[in-house]
């Protein structure tokens, strides 16, 4: 961007700006990269209806209000397709650390009670053959699948809007209803962006509906789980286990129980936390950001009702 010609103003302190504060942060500038869960409603285009261009540091969106950022006709932009591989493997990760308990037996150490050997104690579940249910079958979603159908053979089954047909001739996977997914995976993979019809899915009915043997991952947004039913779920063997990049709310308290149940992994939302991943992020962001500036079409786009010529 400084090659660009672009002024650059950093805001680096460690916590998250209040609506107020990013107002007033824009007051003087043409641009945003915005790094983090910063709600951009319709108060904030209302205030900030001067700038030209939005870079989103991240592949989801549901924190911008893109009605209002397209009656400011200010275009905003994400990072798609970078994250993918980074994201999956999270997913795996924690699949693997909950079906063995992993982080728990972890702890376990750490709390000096390795003990006697007891052949009965501490067992986990194996992952060979069983089924894959994804809800959210897109380019996280196919990568995940990919790493379990290769590893442990496992059968994909899944949930879209739509059907995904490619997907289905590389995956062998199964489309099936909602239901039909919670009924039958025996590993339940979230990858679905959140909106309104996603907002609580998995909630008391849902996780009530899933075999008792099942384990529940939730690397996508926080606000597709009920919590508390997630808690009552495990807590009941409801369902056997969860491990999840994503919290409901975030940062979650350090009291919080899914951190002392034996077969749950908790991670703090680093899905994309590697050096390769948030380079070609940030590389992504700043070529939104150039092109807004200098009157192109932003390349990636997501209020693409945003035609004039500023994007």
């Amino acid at each position: 961007m400084k090659e660009a010609g672009l002024i650059i103003t950093e805001f680096n302190e460690q916590r998250d700006l209040t609506q107020e504060e990013l107002i007033a942060a824009c007051e003087n500038q043409d641009a945003l990269i915005s790094v983090g869960p910063n709600r951009l409603n319709d108060t904030f285009f209302t205030a900030c209806s001067h700038l030209k261009v939005i870079a989103l540091m991240s592949v989801g969106y549901d924190n911008v209000d893109t009605k209002a950022a397209t009656k400011a006709k200010i275009p905003v932009s994400n990072t798609p397709d970078v994250l993918s591989n980074a994201t999956a493997d999270i997913a795996f990760l924690l699949m693997i650390a909950v079906s063995r308990k992993a982080f728990f037996m972890h702890q376990s150490i750490v709390a000096g009670k390795w003990s006697f050997f007891d052949p009965n104690a501490n067992l986990g579940i194996e992952l060979y053959n069983k089924t894959l249910g994804i809800f959210g079958l897109g380019k996280i979603g196919i990568e995940m699948a990919k790493k379990c159908k290769a590893a442990y053979g496992m059968h994909i089954i899944y949930h879209n809007r739509n059907p995904n047909s490619e997907a289905e001739k590389e995956l062998s996977a199964e489309y099936v209803s909602f239901n039909e997914l919670l009924k039958r995976s025996d590993v339940l993979s979230v990858h679905a962006s959140l909106s309104k019809e996603t907002k609580s899915i998995f909630d008391r009915d849902a996780f009530n509906k899933m075999k008792s043997s099942s384990i529940f991952i939730n690397t996508a947004r926080g606000e597709e789980h009920n919590e508390g039913d997630l808690i009552n779920a495990l807590q009941s063997q409801t369902i056997w286990g969860a491990g999840l990049d994503v919290t409901n709310p975030e940062p979650m308290l350090k009291d919080n129980p899914l951190l002392s149940m034996p077969s749950v992994c908790v991670l703090p939302h680093i899905g994309s936390a590697t050096n390769e991943t948030r380079n070609a992020m940030a590389e992504m962001a700043a070529k939104n950001i150039i092109a807004g500036l200098e009157g192109k079409r932003v390349p990636n786009i997501v209020n693409t009702e945003v035609m004039d010529n500023r994007c």
